[in-house]
This record gives structure tokens, C-alpha cells and sequence, in this order.
């Protein structure tokens, strides 16, 4: 029963991880327009922010936010805040030319922050939190065992890393990065809008209810 129940929540986690959000277009853009390794430590970012959000909903966050509204509320206006604020960085960035063989953009960026960036970017939507509590209520045991909570929280992570490791090393190719630099100010721009009308979407559901 136990292991059925790993099962089905492995393949819905699996079916969740591969829709496209932000946290895919983070990663895709840091893989292709920084490079493989950003790829894949944001890869990294978000795999712990999958974690991070399993142990929040297997210890009853869920609860908790139906019970105070405004702390969902207000986490929603803060994440929307947050992919505003990474959409305008983009946009700011836009024009800037690169050069891949002095490590430029790459070296501007530490990978510490391109971790930092990736969990924050994955962190950015409670409503995910509230997804991954719906998904474990419904698929784990009434009474969940101990061993569990430590193996939910590493199968999240490695599934998240696992899909967007794989999205890293596809887009950091020469092929892909090549039309990157050849459609950068496009590409970058389309990505900032994106992420700042998921923003301002987050912004707008959370004050309209």
C-alpha cells in the first residue's frame, strides 16, 4: 500500500514538473544564455524549492492558509512581486551584448545566487504549496510513516532536478545558444513579459478574492 502510494504521487509529480512555468523558463534561460553549469545549479534552486514546499504540505500547510487567508493572500502579492522583479531584470539586460569565450555573463553571476534565483523562482507561487498539500492528501495514507517525511521530500527534489537538469543540458547546447545570441534582445524581452504577466496574474488573483 505504502509503495502504491509513492508511486501514484511520483507520476503526478512527475506530470506537474514537466508543464511549463516560470520556473522552466528560468532555467531554460540561465542554461542557454549563462551557461550548462547555471543550468543546472538553478536546477538545483528549484529542486529544493520542491522539496521545501513537499515538507510544507506533509506537515499541514494547507491548513494553515485556509485557516489565515491573508498569509496566502500576501505570500501570493510577495511571489507576484518577486517574478515582477526577475522580468525586469531580463528586460534591463535585454540589450547587453555577451561573450561566452571570456565567460561574461556567466561570470557576473555567481552560482550561489543562480541557486538563490532558481529556489526563490520555484518558491515564487504558494499556490503551488497548496497543489503539492491537495496531491499528497489525496494520494498518501491516512497516517503517513515516519520514514516518509524524508522520503517524500528527497523524491520531490530529485524528480524536479531530474526534469529540469535535462531541460539544462538540452538548451546549453551550441545549437540553441547560438540562435540565443542571435535573437537575444527578442528572446529576452519575451521572457521578461512572461514572467511579469505571471506576476502581475499572481498579483491580481490574490486582490480579487
Amino acid at each position: 500500500m505504502f509503495l502504491s502510494s509513492l508511486m501514484a504521487l511520483a507520476a503526478v509529480l512527475i506530470m506537474g514538473v514537466i508543464s511549463p512555468g516560470p520556473s522552466f523558463i528560468y532555467v531554460a534561460r540561465n542554461a542557454v544564455a549563462r551557461s550548462r553549469t547555471h543550468g543546472l545549479v538553478t536546477a538545483l534552486g528549484t529542486g529544493a524549492g520542491a522539496a521545501i514546499f513537499s515538507i510544507m504540505a506533509m506537515l499541514g500547510l494547507q491548513k494553515v492558509l485556509t485557516a489565515v487567508p491573508e498569509m496566502f493572500i500576501g505570500l501570493k502579492v510577495a511571489g507576484g512581486l518577486y517574478l515582477l522583479w526577475l522580468g525586469y531584470k531580463i528586460y534591463r539586460g535585454a540589450a547587453q551584448s555577451m561573450d561566452f569565450a571570456a565567460g561574461g555573463m556567466a561570470a557576473e553571476h555567481s552560482l550561489l545566487k543562480t541557486f538563490r534565483d532558481g529556489l526563490y523562482t520555484q518558491l515564487s507561487n504558494p499556490k503551488t504549496a497548496l497543489v503539492f498539500a491537495s496531491i499528497f492528501t489525496a494520494l498518501l495514507p491516512e497516517r503517513i510513516p515516519l520514514a516518509f517525511y524524508y522520503i517524500v521530500p528527497l523524491m520531490s527534489f530529485v524528480i524536479d532536478v531530474s526534469w529540469y537538469s535535462l531541460v539544462a543540458l538540452v538548451l546549453s547546447s551550441a545549437r540553441p545558444r547560438g540562435v540565443y545570441l542571435r535573437m537575444k534582445r527578442k528572446i529576452d524581452i519575451v521572457t521578461a513579459t512572461v514572467l511579469g504577466a505571471l506576476g502581475l496574474r499572481l498579483i491580481a488573483t490574490s486582490l480579487s478574492k
